[in-house]
């Protein structure tokens, strides 16, 4: 049953990705605690959400809640992203992919040619994510994250207007501000 307490919601539950701002702090923590096990500090998150050259998107659930989010920074005619964080009662919905193509173009919007990431090597699920919307992997640094795992180097060339779809995915260029 829909609305079932605990039960995950898809996309079709879901706000259209909006930017994040500073006034996301908190949730931005919550869900990088949740998400990412505290990838980041506050103070990290305050300079995420305060640049200019840096792209925070988010998806909140019909309560208003942050489930997910992409973050990224434009440098030169390169999206480098840096972050992508789905609630854990809500992977495999598709969120991963609508709030990661969502920040691909609207780095390509910005001017980014190319979206470049590092993704654990162990992480099975980020990599399909990954594979699935076009990026390759073109290298890797060893024993890269706290746990001792390699990182993996991905590349996506961007096309503005390349829509990455699944069955969840209903519209991943809707933007709210």
């Amino acid at each position: 049953m829909e609305g079932m307490p605990g039960q995950a919601q898809g996309p079709q539950s879901c706000n259209p990705p909006r930017l994040l701002g500073i006034r996301d702090l908190e949730a931005c923590l919550a869900l990088d605690r949740t998400a990412l096990n505290g990838l980041w500090t506050r103070e990290q998150w305050m300079r995420e959400l305060s640049d200019d050259r840096r792209i925070v998107l988010g998806i909140d659930d019909t309560k208003q809640q942050l489930i997910a989010l992409a973050a990224g920074w434009l440098v030169a005619d390169e999206l480098q992203i840096t972050a992508v964080a789905v609630a854990p009662h809500q992977r495999r919905l598709g969120l991963g992919a609508q709030i990661t193509n969502a920040l691909i173009q609207r780095g390509g919007m910005a001017g980014a040619l190319e979206a470049s990431l590092d993704v654990a090597s162990n992480n099975q699920a980020a990599l399909a994510l990954y594979a699935s919307l076009g990026f390759v992997t073109t290298g890797s640094r060893q024993k890269y994250y706290r746990d001792g795992s390699d990182a993996l180097l991905q590349w996506l060339k961007i096309e503005i207007g390349r829509v990455i779809r699944t069955e969840q995915t209903e519209n991943p260029n809707t933007f709210r501000h």
